[in-house]
């Protein structure tokens, strides 16, 4: 019996040390698939339009606020996708009426990326926006007294696109801080022809075809990514 007893306690430290290698092996950790790169963001945008020196135009503070898909990769190559709600404008000066346009779009960007480390990322690519809303505050709004040529948005292109570039810094725990500039390609304003409305637009409406007022756009953002 003691022979048994003492083979017994020879063969348990074995048995233990076998049970642990075991769960060891099968509790350790998966390797962490890689995220799928939602974010959310919120900046300031310093709007301005090109073409504008008619109405003697000035640059405007707006905001943006949005998410984003960015997905991890190993490559230095990437891709970005954004969905923003985006308050921009501008200032003008026509005789005797001084004021301000503020104009608001959804704006779709798809960004081609490149990463530089973890921590800083080249961001280039195209945007397209959606003007939602049109509004004037002016020292003098005349009005013709017809609704639709009094609505401001009648004299503005819906749809905008252009180009997007800009830098992206993450200094810690999926903090990000940048700064993207975008040119836009589209006329701002309809041709004059296309109104069809019977009346003459305001006077920091241009009334010429020859005009090719464009909106340019620099944001300074902050995010996080989940």
């Amino acid at each position: 019996m003691k022979k048994i007893f003492y083979l017994l306690l020879l063969t348990l430290p074995i048995k233990v040390f076998c049970q642990d290698s075991v769960v060891t092996k099968t509790q350790q950790p998966k390797s962490p698939s890689h995220s799928l790169g939602l974010g959310i963001k919120a900046g300031l945008n310093f709007t301005n339009i090109t073409g504008a020196s008619s109405i003697n135009n000035g640059s405007e503070t707006g905001y943006q606020v949005g998410i984003f898909l960015d997905p991890s990769s190993k490559s230095i190559l990437g891709s970005r996708t954004e969905l923003l709600y985006s308050h921009q404008g501008y200032n003008y000066a026509t005789g005797q009426t001084t004021g301000k346009i503020y104009l608001d779009y959804i704006m779709l960007a798809q960004l081609a990326v490149i990463n530089i480390t973890h921590f800083v990322q080249i961001q280039i690519g195209t945007q397209v926006a959606y003007l939602l809303n049109a509004k004037a505050d002016s020292t003098s709004q005349p009005s013709t007294g017809v609704p639709q040529a009094d609505a401001l948005i009648n004299y503005y292109n819906r749809f905008d696109f252009g180009f997007s570039g800009g830098v992206e810094v993450r200094p810690f725990m999926g903090i990000l801080v940048g700064a993207r500039y975008n040119l836009s390609l589209t006329n701002l304003y309809k041709i004059p022809t296309s109104y069809n409305m019977g009346s003459v637009p305001p006077s920091y409406i241009p009334s010429s075809s020859d005009v090719n007022f464009k909106n340019n756009l620099l944001q300074i953002y902050v995010g996080y990514r989940f």
